[in-house]
C-alpha cells in the first residue's frame, strides 16, 4: 500500500512576511537592565568627600567602610598624602542616604579595638579591620572635614544634660572620667579648661537620662578616689568607693532630700565640686558670728577648718590662723580666727528683740571661755572648746583684728606644763650636789653593814646547823625515855635509889646536928 500523497504545487502559500528572530530579544533586555542599573547607581550615589587623618594606619581603599550606627553610608575610595605632607587625606564616595548630615560639625574618627578601664570597645574590626565612625552635626554643608585622633566621649546624641563643675584641684581628672551615682555610672566628664577670671578650673560633664533628673538645686558633687582616708579632731575616717574609682578616679554626686522635682536645674548649670565627701555633707549656714582668739600656749596641732564645739557639739570652726610680732614688745601673738554658726543651735523662748550677737556676749559674761583640747590622742589633732568658767577672769589683748576678740583660758594640758614646770623649777633649786654626797657615804655605810650582815647570817646558819644536830640528839633521848622501854626502867630505878639515898642522907644530918660530938668519938650505943 502506497501511503505518499501527491499535492498539486499550485495549492501551496508562500508567507513572505519579514520575522525578528527571538534571540535578538536578550541584548536588548540586558542594555535595559544595565541602562537601569546605572541610572540607579548614580541616583543612589551620594556626594564625594575628603577627610584628613594624621595616619593612614589600617585604612585600605575600597574595603574601608564608613558607617553611622552600625550602617554603611560610604566608602572609602582613594588615599593620598596632603600637600603640607603633614596628613594623608581619604577621599570617600557617600550614599544618598548621607547628604542630609554632611555638615560643618559633623565628625570623623577611626573605630581600632581599644582597651581602658571603662571596658574593651572596637572588637569587631580584629577581623573586619577599622572603620570609619560618624556622628552628624549642624552647620553649613561641607565636603571636607578633619578627622579626630581619637574618638569622641559621646560617639552618639545620647539623651542627657550637661552641666560645669568648679573646683581648684584638677587630680586625676580628665576627659572620660565616670560619673557615678549610689555607685551607678551615670555620666562622665567631657573636656575641663580654666575659668574666664583663672580662678578656679571649669569641667563640662554629661550625665545620661534619667538620672540627670536627680541633679537639683542642693546637689552636691565630690572627688570620689576610692578610698577616702581622714584624719581629723574625731580620728581617722575611711570610705571606699566603686573600684573604677580607685584605678582611674572619679566624681559622685548625691540628692538632697529638701529638693522637690521642680528644683531640677537646667543645661550648664554651675556646681561646686569638693575635694572629698566630708566637705560636701557640710551645711553651708549663711548667719554666721566671727571672732577671734588669742591662745599663749603652742597651737601645734590646730589647723584651719578644725572644729569649735561647745560641750562636744560642733557650732562653728577655724577659719584662719596667724602668727603676729608686735616690734615695739617683742611679743608674739597667735590670733585664731572662728566662725560661730547659731543657727546650729536649738532657740527657746526667742525674742525678737535679741541678736544672736547680744546672746553670746551675755554667755561671755557667765563665764563663757574657749580653750583648746585635743580631739583625738590617736593624730594629735586640737580644737577649740567652749565652756563655762565662772571664776575665770576676762584678760583681753591688744585686738588687732576686725573681729571682737573672744576670751581664752589656759587649757588643761597648759596647766599641767605649768605645774610641771613649776616642780622642775623647786627640783633644781634643790642641793643635789651635797645630796649627792650624803647618799654616796650612806650607800658605803649600808655596803658595810651589808657585809657584816652576811658574817651575821654565816654564823647565824652554823649555829642553826648545831641546834639541828642537838634537837635530833634530844629527839633520840626523848625517844628511848617513851614509858615501858629499858631506859624508862632503870631511869625509874635510879630515881628511886636516890630517892633512898637522899633519905638516908637526911637522917645522917639530922643525926650530926643532934650529935655532932659523934663525928670525933664515934656512934653512941644505945
Amino acid at each position: 500500500m502506497n501511503d505518499f500523497i501527491d499535492l498539486d504545487a499550485s495549492e501551496v502559500t508562500i508567507n513572505k512576511k519579514t520575522e525578528w528572530p527571538v534571540v535578538w530579544l536578550l541584548p536588548l533586555i540586558a542594555l535595559l537592565v544595565s541602562g537601569w542599573l546605572i541610572a540607579k547607581s548614580y541616583s543612589e550615589k551620594g556626594p564625594v568627600i575628603t577627610i584628613s587623618f594624621p595616619t593612614a594606619e589600617g585604612l585600605e581603599v575600597d574595603k574601608t567602610k564608613i558607617k553611622y550606627l552600625d550602617v554603611e553610608v560610604g566608602k572609602v575610595t582613594a588615599i593620598s598624602i596632603s600637600d603640607d605632607l603633614k596628613t594623608i587625606l581619604l577621599t570617600a564616595q557617600m550614599n544618598s542616604t548621607a547628604a542630609g548630615y554632611l555638615k560643618k560639625n559633623t565628625l570623623f574618627w577611626v573605630v581600632r579595638p581599644q582597651v581602658g578601664l571603662g571596658g574593651i570597645s572596637g572588637l569587631g574590626t580584629l577581623l573586619s579591620g577599622p572603620y570609619i565612625e560618624i556622628k552628624p552635626g549642624d552647620g553649613d554643608k561641607q565636603d571636607h572635614f578633619t578627622g579626630l585622633s581619637i574618638p569622641p566621649l559621646l560617639k552618639n546624641n545620647a539623651e542627657g544634660t550637661h552641666f560645669i563643675l568648679e573646683t581648684n584641684n584638677l587630680g586625676s581628672m580628665k576627659p572620660g572620667t565616670p560619673i557615678n551615682f549610689h555607685g551607678i555610672t551615670v555620666g562622665e566628664v567631657l573636656s575641663h579648661k580654666l575659668s574666664d577670671e583663672a580662678n578656679a578650673i571649669r569641667l563640662s560633664v554629661f550625665i545620661n537620662k534619667p538620672y540627670d533628673q536627680f541633679v537639683r538645686k542642693n546637689t552636691r558633687f565630690w572627688i570620689d578616689s576610692g578610698i577616702d582616708l581622714s584624719a581629723g579632731a574625731d580620728g581617722f575616717k575611711v570610705r571606699t568607693g566603686p573600684l573604677i574609682s580607685l584605678l582611674s578616679g572619679g566624681i559622685a554626686f548625691r540628692a538632697s532630700a529638701e529638693d522637690k522635682v521642680e528644683d531640677i536645674q537646667t543645661e550648664n548649670s554651675v556646681f561646686p565640686l569638693y575635694d572629698t565627701y566630708t566637705l560636701s555633707t557640710q551645711i553651708v549656714y549663711q548667719n554666721t558670728l566671727k571672732y577671734v582668739m588669742y591662745f599663749n600656749g603652742s597651737v601645734r596641732g590646730l589647723t584651719v577648718g578644725a572644729p569649735v564645739q561647745l560641750r562636744g557639739i560642733a557650732i562653728g570652726k577655724v577659719t584662719d590662723i596667724n602668727l603676729e610680732l608686735d616690734k615695739k614688745t617683742a611679743e608674739i601673738h597667735i590670733p585664731v580666727t572662728v566662725e560661730l554658726e547659731p543657727d546650729r543651735i536649738k532657740e527657746i523662748n526667742n525674742e525678737k528683740n535679741i541678736s544672736d550677737k547680744d546672746v553670746m556676749e551675755q554667755l561671755i559674761k557667765k563665764g563663757l571661755r574657749a580653750q583648746l583640747q585635743t580631739g583625738s590622742l590617736l593624730t594629735g589633732q586640737l580644737l577649740v572648746d567652749l565652756d563655762f568658767h565662772p571664776k575665770s577672769k576676762i584678760v583681753l589683748s591688744d585686738n588687732k583684728s576686725i573681729y571682737p576678740e573672744f576670751p581664752t583660758t589656759a587649757s588643761s594640758l597648759d596647766q599641767f606644763t605649768h605645774s610641771a614646770n613649776i616642780i622642775m623649777d623647786k627640783i633644781a633649786k634643790l642641793p643635789l650636789e651635797d645630796l649627792t654626797a650624803e647618799a654616796n657615804k650612806t650607800l658605803q655605810s649600808l655596803q658595810g653593814t651589808s657585809k657584816a650582815a652576811t658574817g651575821m647570817l654565816t654564823t647565824a646558819q652554823s649555829t642553826l646547823d648545831t641546834a639541828d644536830k642537838t634537837m635530833a640528839s634530844a629527839h633520840q633521848v626523848l625517844n628511848a625515855l617513851e614509858p615501858g622501854s629499858t631506859t624508862h626502867y632503870e631511869l625509874e630505878q635510879l630515881l628511886q635509889e636516890l630517892t633512898q639515898a637522899a633519905s638516908s642522907v637526911k637522917q645522917l644530918t639530922d643525926y650530926l646536928e643532934q650529935n655532932p660530938n659523934s663525928l670525933i668519938r664515934g656512934k653512941t650505943e644505945q
